[in-house]
């Protein structure tokens, strides 16, 4: 082997496992500032507040503290005085045409994770809108017709706004099972196909 190709090798070598190193390490670097930055904004809103009563510092504690604040407020919003309040708060947003935008759409964003809380079942793959193609349904029940036929319902959402869609009966053996959770499923849609398994159990029907 000529002293060339030797170089190449070498070169080409350590090109690669800088490369792997680099694949490696980004991921941990972006989350640890991550959190540091996440840590840090709730701390640095809530340590004016606590630190002079404490007499130091306590790093984390604002993130803490704002939790059981978020918590508090998921139990006042939960009952009839909350939700009335909400919604007038709603409705006065309405009036303000950027900032209504703005909310709305971050809501819908919001509803379309919450998605995991409201009762389906599993997921299925169902030919739908037509013959030999294939998309994502949310089990919501089941039935039976008059002829003794076993039906599942469905709901087909929207993408990448599952917060909208359709709801179908079909019988249970027209749909594949899917090894998808309900998470799984949502983020499949909201990202439009792009994080899905690598592997499904479709199959094209001859």
């Amino acid at each position: 082997m000529s002293l060339k190709k030797i170089w190449t090798h070498i070169r080409t070598s350590i090109r690669n496992k800088l490369v792997a190193g680099a694949l490696a390490l980004i991921p941990v670097v972006v989350t640890y500032y991550f959190l540091r930055a996440f840590i840090g904004y709730f701390d640095r809103i809530v340590s004016p507040i606590i630190d002079p009563y404490l007499g130091f510092h306590i790093p984390g504690l604002g993130l803490i503290v704002s939790l059981l604040a978020i918590y508090f407020l998921g139990l006042f919003i939960t009952n009839i005085l909350g939700k009335s309040l909400l919604g007038f708060f709603e409705k006065w947003l309405n009036y303000v045409p950027l900032v209504r935008t703005v909310y709305q759409t971050i809501k819908q964003v919001m509803s379309a994770f919450s998605f995991t809380q409201t009762g389906f079942e599993r997921v299925v793959f169902v030919e739908y809108p037509r013959k030999g193609a294939w998309t994502l349904g949310f089990v919501t029940g089941q039935s039976t017709g008059m002829d003794g036929t076993e039906f599942i319902h469905l709901f087909i959402p929207t993408t990448p706004n599952p917060t909208s869609g359709w709801a179908l009966f079909v019988p249970e053996d027209e749909v594949i099972p899917s090894e998808m959770t309900v998470e799984q499923g949502l983020k499949a849609l909201i990202s439009g196909g792009a994080l899905t398994p690598p592997v499904m159990k479709l199959r094209r029907k001859l």
